[in-house]
């Protein structure tokens, strides 16, 4: 028998495919991943406190059901909240099951020839996978079980997540929309702002799908059918987020996930969109191109931090459906701690494989660390063979979809473990020459990145961190090491008034790298300092300096990066200084060591030229956290934990 035959086999076994969140909720008790919460919790910020509290334990602890939230509705958080959840939810005892399954899919076309012989192994192989097709069912689904034609949003139990949240906002929205030529169906997970009973906003990135069928809808001046799914089985979800190209629907992959098809029905009163039978609450409606954009207030994103209240699309409700014994489904942010975060761990290592098959051989890893988190700072590790090898495999993954929107991308070696942080930035600065192996460019951004030249449009950088070849160096770069003493360094820099604290405990790990906060009071002033700093021969060896706005702990080194992160702009921000070195009598030569500077610091009009007020992060007020210490005991949810925000509110 085949691994791929086995591996189905096995999986079909083991995989239920669930018939909406409450099959899910039984699954997740068996296991004893689910606390039921009866008394009441306010999904007016209390939700959100309490899940986040739970989440910042170890191993993300349990799913939440608040059943008693002042409407007919339970609402579940914290469901994919951590990696036995994950696979709970997509069927699998493991990531590897899904992972052989797209190897041989993709080993099987790769070695497709024209004989008689592979066209019946590719025909059968393709056989097997129709079967996986979604189809449309004629009549009601159980989704349809209540409908509501004269709908009031506002009965639905919609989170505020934060404090400064303008509106409540649906967080786990999954958007179905149609391409109006092809009639090719689409899912993205977005998120929903509330406007009233009948009117909401939904957020849109100009490079989703989403917004292309948008653009066709309003060049032939029609109005687009949209409908938002919430719930059903937890693969939608997850399929609804992943990188997939455009030729293949969503509910493809989910079926390919849940070893059975999607089966879809019509919308009530937009009948052009297909949904899933199963889901649990369906909300019907349209967004009107030639209507003008809502200001989508401040709400909040996934990298820990507020939105900045950009646009969103006027979307008209005509209809809420939902299922018997229906479930809300929430997702919230947070800093350091998003659910989301899994959904990118799960997608790393399934498409790491089409990746390495189709773009990049040689590509043998790839890590997005939580202080990176969506698309800040991505790893990659290589098998590299030539020169210039890692810049090929950087250009392949920045010229993807979804990878498009990096930052910081650094390219290391396959010998270095790819989850091991000192590990990897040791190899990395080993063999840097900070001159010349970053590369500095701009091009589309986030959503979430406020520290961009603008909506979407940011600076990136690309590292080459791998061993060079002889041809790769520049002969006049002086690879030095640091050798000096990190005590020496700390006494050169501390009468530096305007430097409050530094982190020199990288140098203790062979990382030629330190992080200095400082206070600033000019323009230029980082660049000056870093100047000054790089003079010093007792900085010889030093080959990058971080800098950051003043922190309670500088020692943090998870959230003072996480913070760092999002507030540089590469292309801006970064510093370069080259010292020239001297010979035995002191002359010039033509030899140089390099060390590179970033602002990370918080940029102003005053002292940066930057326009737009960058948002505060994403924390509890003292209210909603004093109210949840009171009720913790009668929440039944175990020993009492504090807020994760008094620790960032201290941070920050």
């Amino acid at each position: 028998m085949n691994t791929t035959v086995a591996g189905y086999l096995c999986r079909s076994i083991f995989k239920m495919a669930y018939k909406g969140l409450q099959e899910f909720i039984s699954a997740l008790e068996k296991e004893g991943e689910l606390i039921r919460i009866r008394s009441y919790a306010d999904p007016k910020l209390e939700m959100t406190e309490i899940a986040s509290r739970v989440r910042s334990q170890s191993g993300g602890d349990k799913a939440l059901l608040f059943e008693n939230n002042g409407t007919d509705f339970p609402v579940l958080m914290n469901l994919y909240g951590n990696e036995k959840r994950m696979n709970l939810a997509l069927g699998i005892r493991s990531s590897d099951d899904v992972i052989m399954e797209m190897k041989d899919l993709i080993k099987l076309f790769s070695e497709f020839k024209d004989g008689l012989t592979d066209k019946l192994k590719l025909l059968q192989r393709l056989g097997n996978l129709t079967s996986l097709m979604p189809s449309v069912k004629s009549g009601r689904g159980d989704c349809q079980h209540g409908i509501r034609k004269d709908p009031d949003i506002t009965n639905l139990p919609v989170l505020t997540n934060w404090p400064m949240e303008q509106n409540p906002t649906l967080t786990s929205c999954v958007v179905h929309t149609k391409d109006p030529e092809t009639e090719r169906r689409g899912i993205c997970l977005s998120r929903m702002k509330i406007s009233g009973a009948t009117l909401s906003g939904i957020h849109w990135n100009k490079h989703d799908l989403f917004a292309k069928h948008y653009r066709k809808y309003k060049e032939l001046r029609r109005k687009m059918p949209v409908a938002v799914v919430l719930g059903g089985d937890p693969v939608y979800m997850y399929s609804s987020s992943v990188p997939l190209p455009e030729v293949i629907e969503g509910y493809v992959f989910a079926g390919f996930l849940r070893k059975k098809k999607v089966e879809l029905v019509k919308c009530i009163t937009q009948s052009e969109i297909e949904i899933p039978h199963d889901a649990d609450v369906v909300i019907e409606g349209y967004v009107d191109p030639s209507e003008e954009m809502m200001d989508e207030g401040v709400i909040s994103d996934h990298n820990g931090f507020y939105s900045l209240g950009g646009q969103c699309l006027p979307f008209h409700i005509t209809a809420v459906t939902h299922r018997k014994n229906a479930v809300y489904p929430s997702l919230s942010s947070g800093i350091l701690n998003d659910e989301l975060f899994l959904f990118q761990k799960m997608t790393e290592k399934i498409f790491l494989m089409p990746m390495k098959m189709l773009m990049a051989p040689e590509l043998t890893g790839i890590n997005v660390p939580a202080e990176g988190f969506p698309n800040n700072l991505t790893l990659v590790r290589i098998k590299k063979e030539y020169a210039g090898q890692a810049t090929k495999v950087m250009n392949a993954i920045l010229g993807s979809d979804k990878m498009m929107l990096n930052k910081i991308l650094v390219a290391f070696d396959q010998e270095t473990s790819s989850h091991n942080p000192a590990e990897i930035a040791r190899t990395i600065f080993k063999d840097l020459d900070p001159a010349n192996d970053i590369v500095y460019l701009r091009g589309a951004a986030e959503g979430s990145n406020f520290a961009g030249i603008g909506p979407e449009m940011g600076g990136k950088m690309v590292i080459d961190g791998t061993w060079k070849f002889k041809e790769e160096r520049d002969k006049n770069y002086l690879n030095k090491s640091f050798e000096g003493n990190p005590a020496i360094i700390e006494k050169i820099l501390r009468p530096f008034k305007e430097i409050k604290d530094l982190n020199i405990s990288l140098l203790n790990k062979d990382i030629p790298c330190i992080i200095v906060s400082v206070k600033k009071d000019r323009r230029d002033h980082i660049r000056d300092l870093h100047r000054k700093i790089c003079s010093f021969a007792e900085t010889d060896g030093i080959k990058m300096i971080l800098y950051v706005d003043p922190v309670k702990d500088i020692h943090n080194l998870s959230s003072v990066i996480w913070k760092f992160l999002n507030y540089l702009d590469p292309y801006r921000d970064h510093i370069a200084f080259k010292k020239q070195m001297t010979d035995n009598s002191g002359a010039d030569t033509a030899k140089f060591q390099a060390c590179i500077g970033f602002d990370g610091t918080k940029k102003t009009k005053e002292y940066d030229g930057v326009d737009e007020e960058w948002p505060g992060v994403v924390i509890s007020n003292d209210d909603t956290i004093n109210r949840i210490d009171k009720k913790w005991d009668e929440l039944g949810i175990g020993p009492f934990i504090s807020s994760p925000s008094l620790k960032f509110k201290d941070q920050l």
